[in-house]
């Protein structure tokens, strides 16, 4: 993929992943942005998926919110069924617990008349098909690495490693934990390492998974059994390095053992057909989501422990955020204005703070040794679960459907 055409745009967005090319579509369909220019640039485009292809390793648990800002991007209705896995019930329990005891937490989508609580999707089919809604809306897709950005009072200049220069009115750097255009931009982060990795399959369960998320807390770290559309199940199972290590040096037959009685026998005896693949999780934080023309979304500006699945969810908010902010603005030419940028990082700076902390919270609580701490967990899910009011609020709160949320969303649910 090249550009073609002017090398002059609105806005340069670095970064082809699922939040760069959600960020694409929403600048190229938003009103007062119908005409901007948009390019999406790249360090190396993915190909298509593969006929027959397995579900990708990396699913994400999409929230409300986040179905209505896909809708609104044109990529929600162009995923296969088959690769969408509404989920209408979660369980949680603590390690010291019965999954259906004492010490346990349920939510059913019932409970707040929705039809779901969300979906499972295939991490490749969506970042190909966010691809192609942004092409056929008219962004530029650009492949290159970024090599530099000089930022000027009327401009901003992205250099790439090919020797071409592009010009806007501003640059978003979704570009992931790693961000180049952070880096480059002279953007600190601040956070902490874990000290543990997600390890991460698909496995086959003797009980079916009833389109029930499955969420243990161990002392090590949290493991959850995310239902997928052909019975399977995709776990990520957080745990310490040392102990990641060791379960990935079994034999498929050894994992799966260790994996059923990790999820305490919940649904039975798990057999998986590959080794888990790991990641390292960390928090980190962008100490500053913008600058003048330049601007951070998604895992470029903010990553969070993925214990409750938030992290894609989080940063689709930050470009639903970002498109009506620059909406608002009165006009590309006011696209870079640090005033306006602000407004977008006051925003969603202080909402994904506050996730963070909240993650980071459990994370640490659920993860505690000792009598005291266990006691104190099967106590909290147990007051939560008499709770129901508190219940609809906590899902309500995870689905996207109250917080301080932009109109955008608010009213793709119409």
């Amino acid at each position: 993929m090249s550009a073609s055409g002017s090398r002059e745009f609105d806005v340069i967005i670095v970064g082809a992943g699922i939040i760069g090319a959600a960020m694409a579509c929403l600048l190229m369909r938003r009103g007062s942005s119908a005409s901007s220019r948009v390019a999406l640039v790249g360090d190396r485009f993915m190909q298509a998926p593969l006929a027959g292809a397995d579900w990708d390793l990396r699913v994400f648990a999409l929230s409300r919110a986040s179905e209505r800002l896909l809708k609104l991007c044109g990529i929600w209705d162009t995923l296969p069924p088959a690769r969408v896995a509404p989920y209408e019930r979660m369980r949680v329990w603590d390690a010291a617990a019965s999954a259906h005891g004492p010490g346990s937490l349920s939510f059913d989508c019932a409970d707040i008349g929705e039809p779901n609580l969300g979906y499972i999707v295939d991490g490749r089919v969506l970042q190909w098909q966010a691809l192609q809604s942004a092409r056929a809306l008219g962004a530029v897709l650009i492949e290159a690495p970024l090599s530099s950005v000089v930022r000027g009072d009327d401009a901003v200049r992205a250099g790439l490693e090919d020797g071409r220069e592009l010009r806007a009115k501003l640059i978003v750097g979704a570009d992931g934990t790693e961000s180049k255009t952070r880096q480059l931009l002279g953007i600190e982060t601040a956070g902490h390492t874990y000290h543990q990795d997600a390890l991460v399959a698909h496995v086959r369960t003797a009980t079916p998974h009833a389109n029930t998320a499955w969420q243990r807390f161990l002392g090590t770290g949290p493991l959850a059994f995310l239902p997928l559309s052909d019975g399977r199940c995709s776990i990520v199972w957080s745990t310490s390095r040392t102990e990641a290590a060791r379960l990935r040096a079994l034999d498929p037959e050894g994992f799966g053992a260790a994996l059923t009685a990790a999820s305490g026998e919940v649904l039975g005896q798990c057999t998986v057909a590959a080794p888990p693949v790991a990641f390292p999780l960390q928090l980190q934080y962008a100490v500053a989501y913008a600058a003048p023309r330049a601007v951070l979304v998604g895992d470029a500006a903010h990553v969070v422990h993925p214990l409750a699945g938030q992290g894609l969810n989080l940063g689709l908010l930050d470009c639903a955020v970002l498109a009506q902010v620059l909406e608002d603005c009165g006009g590309a030419r006011n696209f870079g204005d640090l005033k306006v940028l602000r407004r977008y990082e006051r925003w969603r700076r202080s909402e994904n703070f506050v996730a963070g902390a909240a993650l980071d919270g459990l994370e640490r609580l659920f993860s505690s040794a000792g009598g005291f701490a266990a006691t104190a967990r099967r106590l909290g899910l147990s007051a939560v679960e008499r709770l129901p009011d508190i219940k609809r609020r906590l899902v309500r709160r995870a689905l996207g459907l109250s917080g301080d949320l932009p109109d955008i969303i608010s009213k793709a649910a119409g």
